[in-house]
């Protein structure tokens, strides 16, 4: 069901420092370091770090990418998410920035929380 989820970070080296030192313990490591989110795990980041505007503010918004089958499956998880008032962050494409066959799309749930469908197949 969860294929990652990220927290935010009010000051980001800092916790990047912690989340190096107490993850290492259990066997996980930095996988992936964009700038402005760090993403750890074993092989692949399936939690994340993250400083920068949505990091600030007393409810600080949490970040949940769901498992999705296939690219079909995101794109009718986001038409309906859109349909039940959802706001737009991301609408679904290819994120070669993850890696080449990433798909997924984003948006705000009614609290305010940063959720995605993304699947590991590509656009097909």
């Amino acid at each position: 069901m969860i294929d990652h989820f990220g927290i935010n970070c009010a000051d980001l080296d800092a916790s990047a420092r912690f989340y190096d030192a107490v993850l290492a313990e259990l066997g996980h490591r930095r996988v992936m370091d964009v700038g402005v989110a760090i993403g750890y795990g074993t092989t692949s980041p399936d939690f994340w770090i993250s400083g920068g505007d949505a990091a600030t503010g007393p409810n600080r918004e949490v970040h949940v990418g769901f498992v999705a089958a296939d690219a079909g499956a995101v794109r009718r998880w986001f038409e309906t998410a859109v349909a039940h008032g959802a706001e737009v962050l991301h609408e679904p494409r290819l994120w070669p920035e993850y890696h080449e066959r990433y798909f997924g799309a984003f948006v705000r749930d009614p609290d305010g929380n940063n959720v995605e469908a993304v699947c590991h197949t590509g656009d097909a």
